[in-house]
């Protein structure tokens, strides 16, 4: 030892060390936990469930990672934070609806590190939940330790499950690959009333029979030896209460207890395929259900259509599934969705409203209007209605009603107050203008000095003119708006060699510098991008093509017989 330390110093240390190392005054989980998570460490959940077992020796203890598995989240236990053991969480805002919640938002808690006692069904647990790095994100293991069996942790946790897989006043929703329950989603749906469903009251029954008949006739469905499932479609064009339709069938089949299931979309991290598989399965899981594919045109499409009719009519049983889908654009199905049975037996047009389906629009607002002393609304003006509304859908007579009414209520009290019916038929012109236009559009500014009746480039490939042109009109008579303008993919016409006057005399200097000049405009036309895009009306193609330009080279650079 060396000779400068004194061994009184030693000594000193000898029974001040010990000492040092034991004056923590309590030994708890949170200050274990807080060493081992701040060391390196291979697996968080081992090494918690080490510290835990040596905490409690005669607790058995269950664990679980599985988000449906939180007991501190069931509303049927009672918890207690524990003494000496820190609960360290993390605060997050949640915003809420203005129109229905009194705050605009509240603080939400999420556990990093906490323990708490825990109540249920009399019987006394302790729990611990933590959060741990895993991968790019973080995993929460709830620890649940029980003083002998480990049998009623196990069914709290059941209990916990069951709980999270049943619907609270919510609808399940598909959407970016996962399941998930959607409140709002119910609460839009529990205004639909068949009464709010104005159609024919046979195609109305005939309807309803095919959707809540599929549900009381399993019997006969095993009877007759065959799949007890089936397939609709609500068809036609946009307005018509396909909708409302949709709403009111959701709301009494989860009303009756047959679980709506709301596909939002296939697109996912796992492609089309995966989700329909989830999509299917839970479906199975649930039934009897009704599926609801909204807008079916858009969900199928050649990539994913064999994989959908597979799930739908395949191997796998779908037993006690209802698939009800809709779409505007029923030419645009597969007829192997559109014709064939076993997949969708029964198609139902929602076309625009006949006169008498008018007329029982107009007597509806006008019962809905009965007490309002302050509008008119005689029975002559349900005719008048009807007669001038023709082609008109239902969303186009609601918006005449709807915007008279507005009308009405935006007059001052000092001004004199027009008739409702006046006001209602003014509407109806006005949206009856609306529904008349032409289907034009005009030219962008830019565009109208430089664009005459026809394109001054040719088209390629001139034999299939006609082919061009239809594809060209077809952009414009696929249900565009009148106000839409379409944009229309131009080709460039072939390199263009610049032309020069020629020169008297040209001394052999200005004949290279013209030469050079000729190659430079060359190269740069050869450069040009292959077409463009132009904004233009139906009648702004030109029916009379000009013929390609007579050249003895017919490609551009790197693009051979690009102008054959």
């Amino acid at each position: 030892m060396p000779g400068n330390v004194d061994e009184s110093f030693v000594d000193d240390w000898d029974d001040f060390l010990p000492e040092m190392l034991s004056r923590k005054d309590h030994h708890n989980f949170h200050d274990e936990w807080a060493e081992q998570a701040s060391a390196k460490h291979v697996d968080a959940v081992l090494s918690a469930s080490e510290l835990l077992r040596k905490l409690y020796p005669k607790h058995s203890m269950v664990s679980t990672g599985d988000f449906r598995l939180q007991p501190i989240a069931f509303p049927g236990v009672q918890l207690t934070p524990l003494e000496h053991n820190p609960l360290v969480t993390s605060l997050g805002f949640q915003p809420l609806n203005r129109s229905s919640a009194p705050v605009p938002g509240v603080l939400t808690d999420r556990i990093i590190a906490g323990g708490f006692t825990m109540g249920w069904q009399g019987k006394e647990f302790i729990l611990h939940v933590v959060q741990y790095p895993s991968g790019f994100s973080f995993g929460i293991q709830s620890f649940i330790l029980h003083e002998g069996s480990e049998e009623p942790a196990r069914q709290l946790l059941l209990a916990c499950g069951i709980w999270a897989e049943s619907i609270h006043n919510e609808i399940w929703v598909f959407n970016q690959g996962f399941w998930q329950k959607d409140g709002v989603l119910w609460d839009s749906i529990q205004s639909a009333d068949w009464k709010d469903v104005i159609l024919k009251d046979e195609f109305k029954k005939a309807f309803q029979k095919d959707v809540y008949g599929f549900f009381d006739s399993k019997e006969l469905y095993l009877e007759l030896g065959i799949p007890w499932k089936r397939g609709l479609i609500m068809h036609g064009p946009p307005g018509n209460g396909k909708t409302i339709t949709l709403k009111t069938v959701m709301k009494t089949c989860d009303a009756k207890g047959y679980a709506p299931l709301y596909v939002k979309s296939f697109q996912s991290f796992g492609g089309d395929e995966y989700s329909m598989q989830v999509v299917f399965q839970k479906a199975r899981q649930l039934a009897p259900c009704v599926l609801i594919l909204e807008d079916l045109d858009s969900l199928i499409t050649d990539r994913n259509r064999s994989f959908f009719l597979n799930e739908l009519d395949g191997l796998a049983g779908n037993e006690g599934l209802f698939v009800l889908a809709t779409t505007n654009h029923f030419d645009r199905l597969d007829p192997g969705l559109s014709t064939r049975p076993s997949r969708f037996d029964r198609k139902y047009l929602f076309d625009d409203p006949t006169r008498d389906e008018r007329a029982l629009y107009a007597v509806y607002w006008q019962n809905k209007l009965k007490n309002n002393k302050s509008i008119g609304f005689p029975d002559k003006l349900v005719e008048e209605v009807a007669d001038a509304t023709n082609r008109f859908s239902f969303a186009y007579l609601k918006e005449a009603f709807v915007s008279a009414l507005v009308t009405l209520a935006g007059i001052g009290e000092d001004e004199e107050k027009p008739s409702f019916a006046s006001v209602l038929m003014q509407q109806i012109d006005v949206l009856r203008k609306q529904l008349d236009k032409p289907q034009e559009a005009k030219l962008s500014p830019e565009m109208k000095p430089h664009t005459t009746r026809s394109f001054s480039r040719p088209l390629p490939y001139p034999g299939r003119r006609t082919q061009h042109v239809d594809a060209i009109r077809r952009q414009f008579t696929n249900g565009a708006d009148a106000s839409t303008q379409s944009r229309v993919f131009v080709p460039p016409s072939p390199p263009l060699l610049p032309t020069f006057q020629p020169h008297d005399a040209p001394s052999t200097r200005q004949r290279k510098l013209d030469s050079d000049m000729h190659d430079l405009v060359a190269r740069i036309n050869a450069l040009r991008v292959p077409g463009s895009f132009v904004v233009c009306d139906e009648d702004d193609v030109g029916l009379t093509l000009p013929s390609p330009p007579q050249s003895s080279s017919s490609s551009l650079p790197g693009i051979p017989g690009y102008w054959a």
